[in-house]
């Protein structure tokens, strides 16, 4: 149920795509409150652990980067070891009374695994190697989906597919920022 007296906050789209030798995070930039852009160039997609993991989030920006913070300490505590990180970071997020408020999604992804993480304990690997977030993620999800057989490298297909998003959902833009890592 929410509270009716301050605006809602809406997410954006993060999209991940793990093809041939690259995997690849792309987000836009907007970020909504209520009906009013209040921000059209935020970052949303970032390194970790020095630039050995990828990550965007989608939600409450504050609440993200405790999470993106909370998962930098996991890295540091499980190196190498993206999935056992962010099982353990997941385990905190659901049992700890101040990270269960958080509000917000995370795709992550290293040389070998790419993964969703919530705040109801979900740590799930993408199927096909593609997974999205946020309010145009299945936008983008069906886009890259469709795009996953042509001869698009995996940065094209995330690029096309947050473009495709931006056109069709409200509260996602085209400024588009990409990471990604060789494998």
């Amino acid at each position: 149920m929410s509270d009716n007296s301050s605006p809602l906050m809406h997410a954006t789209t993060i999209l991940m795509v793990r093809k041939g030798n690259r995997v690849v995070i792309g987000g836009d930039g907007q970020v909504s409150l209520g009906q009013t852009i209040v921000k059209g160039n935020a970052r949303k997609v970032r390194r970790l652990a020095k630039g050995g993991v990828i990550g965007g989030f989608a939600g409450a920006t504050a609440d993200a980067f405790t999470l993106f913070e909370r998962l930098e300490a996991k890295l540091e505590q499980y190196p190498g070891q993206l999935t056992r990180a962010c099982v353990e970071l997941t385990k905190d997020w659901r049992t700890d009374r101040y990270l269960r408020r958080l509000e917000a999604m995370m795709l992550v992804a290293d040389k070998e695994v790419g993964l969703l993480l919530s705040g109801s304990g979900d740590v799930l690997e993408p199927e096909g190697g593609i997974m999205a977030i946020g309010s145009g993620g299945n936008y983008a999800l069906a886009a890259a989906r469709a795009l996953a057989d042509s001869d698009k490298d995996a940065e094209a297909i995330v690029r096309r597919s947050l473009s495709i998003a931006a056109e069709i959902c409200v509260y996602t833009n085209s400024n588009i920022v990409i990471e990604s890592i060789d494998l």
